[in-house]
């Protein structure tokens, strides 16, 4: 199954040679969430918008990065959760180091500690200014997904050498791949409970 990828950027929206812009383009299932101020992130205007994407794309994989990946696990709580089809986390930002490290505070919560009902998997540095390796197993400890350690690999960004990024294509392709095993798992679950035979 070919699912749709929805893009989420974090802050300043992941410009020029950034490995999402490279998504994007080498990818024509992909589209972006498009925020209306990528400088100034407000939760709940970020949240709405990609809340419409994903009404929108039903079963779509979000892919994002930095605070777009604290954005998508928000999406825990919301009634679009069961239309999410799953989730890559690439190097979620702890707010509180975000307004640190660009001296200024932002409107964006705190990060969220709620399981994740869809298929999702973090990827983290071991060398990530915005959030230390064990914060990021911690997160997903709360979160209930898999860690894939990246390495030294600073932000995953185009500073530390991130442009077009294959290996993630990679890693989105295994969350997916669990995103049809659940889905064939509750098909089979809901023919089973009505008395029916199980699909082929």
């Amino acid at each position: 199954m070919k699912r749709r990828v929805l893009i989420a950027p974090g802050l300043n929206g992941s410009t020029g040679d950034h490995w999402q812009r490279h998504w994007l383009a080498d990818h024509d299932e992909a589209e972006l969430v498009e925020q209306a101020d990528w400088s100034d992130p407000k939760e709940g205007r970020w949240l709405h918008r990609l809340e419409q994407a994903v009404i929108a794309n039903p079963g779509a994989l979000i892919v994002s990065h930095s605070l777009g990946a604290i954005l998508t696990a928000r999406l825990a709580q919301s009634s679009v959760a069961p239309l999410v089809g799953g989730a890559l986390l690439v190097a979620p930002a702890d707010i509180e180091r975000t307004s640190v490290l660009h001296a200024r505070t932002y409107d964006f919560g705190t990060i969220p500690k709620d399981a994740l009902p869809f298929p999702a998997l973090m990827v983290a540095s071991r060398d990530d200014v915005y959030m230390s390796l064990e914060k990021a197993r911690m997160v997903a400890g709360d979160w209930g997904i898999p860690v894939h350690d990246l390495g030294y690999a600073g932000h995953v960004n185009v500073a530390s050498g991130f442009g077009r990024w294959p290996a993630g294509y990679d890693l989105a392709r295994q969350v997916a791949e669990e995103a049809d095993q659940r889905a064939v798992r509750r098909n089979r679950a809901s023919r089973s409970a009505q008395g029916l035979a199980p699909s082929p």
